[in-house]
């Protein structure tokens, strides 16, 4: 019993840096997401495909839209409780969306997350987000190792 107990302070320790980590990363992702390809295009001058395909080659980007659905999946699953899953898996979009409005400001106006057009897109991301973490965190019930009562 007294094992047990010494090892859950490091299992959780684990999953917060799993956690941070699967967050710090779909960020990323996010917001390399938001720059347009003739922007990457000048920061990538000796890349031939980054007019067309951004900052990854073809054979990766393929990758990058399975990875926007299966990290927010994963944070929720890491998370203990289902507060923490929707609010860890949803903070990517938080981020993503405020560093759209900041940077497009200029483009959009200042009122562009009250605009009619644009509410419903804003919100449907981030329920997209909700809903991964929150069924991660579900999936937690069904993987559950079952433990032998002896």
């Amino acid at each position: 019993m007294l094992r047990l107990s010494l090892q859950a302070p490091a299992q959780s320790k684990n999953r917060s840096i799993g956690v941070f980590a699967l967050v710090a990363l779909d960020t990323l992702l996010i917001t390399s997401a938001l720059i347009p390809t003739r922007d990457w295009a000048r920061l990538l001058p000796n890349s031939a495909t980054a007019a067309q395909d951004g900052p990854y080659p073809p054979g990766v980007a393929l990758i990058i839209p399975i990875l926007l659905y299966i990290i927010p999946t994963l944070v929720g699953f890491l998370c203990r409780n289902w507060q923490h899953a929707l609010f860890y898996a949803t903070l990517p979009a938080w981020i993503g969306l405020g560093l759209f409005v900041a940077a497009a400001n200029s483009k959009v106006g200042i009122f562009y997350l009250v605009a009619a057009e644009s509410v419903s897109a804003n919100v449907s991301v981030l329920e997209l987000f909700a809903v991964l973490g929150g069924m991660g965190w579900l999936a937690q019930y069904i993987f559950k190792p079952r433990s032998s009562a002896t």
